[in-house]
């Protein structure tokens, strides 16, 4: 009977170890994953052309054209040319096709670039939790469309330095006050 549990202590301990090695945990102070992926204009987007440069707020959410989201999105919008002038440049990224992205820009007049990460590498990267993606279907200028997304993300928010390091982390967001804290935090630096 020892045998039995010290094994199934064992496995389980084991497990854990397993999952834990397969998840990438950013943390402040790590080096943030390099990446490059579709962008709403269809181009291809890589944070290399940024580092150096730039603040960069990634801001990861889960569905474009939902409440939450479109909340937090308009936020960014609304205080992009202070963002800007923090030296800073904002980019969403989420499960939606670039099609997806694209539509959600421009029926909420957005102002700072979307990502595409269908497949969920990049939120795996930095260690975002993922669910099962899904469609959604919205009505822009009269017309019905179907928005599809490969995955859906939690809603986490990072900022990584001009040293390419992590300098931010915000795993429970506030979509109504991400964009100020985010703002706030720059404005620190």
């Amino acid at each position: 009977m020892k045998r039995l549990i010290f094994s199934s202590v064992l496995l389980m301990a084991i497990s854990v170890l397993s999952f834990a090695q397969n998840q990438n945990v950013m943390n402040v102070g790590d080096k943030a994953p390099l990446f490059k992926t579709l962008a709403d204009n269809g181009k291809t987007w890589d944070v290399n052309n940024y580092i150096g440069k730039k603040y960069i707020v990634v801001y990861f959410y889960p569905a474009a054209m939902t409440g939450g989201c479109t909340k937090q999105a308009c936020a960014y919008r609304d205080l992009q040319t202070e963002i800007s002038s923090a030296d800073a440049i904002v980019v969403g990224v989420s499960g939606d096709n670039v099609e997806g992205l694209k539509l959600f820009k421009k029926a909420e007049n957005l102002n700072f670039t979307l990502l595409s990460d269908e497949s969920g590498e990049i939120a795996k990267s930095f260690g975002v939790p993922l669910r099962d993606g899904g469609k959604i279907t919205k009505e822009v200028d009269g017309h019905s469309y179907d928005l599809v997304r490969g995955v859906s993300a939690s809603r986490w928010t990072f900022i990584i330095d001009k040293n390419g390091k992590i300098a931010y982390k915000n795993e429970q967001v506030n979509v109504e006050k991400d964009t100020e804290e985010v703002l706030s935090f720059i404005k620190k630096i």
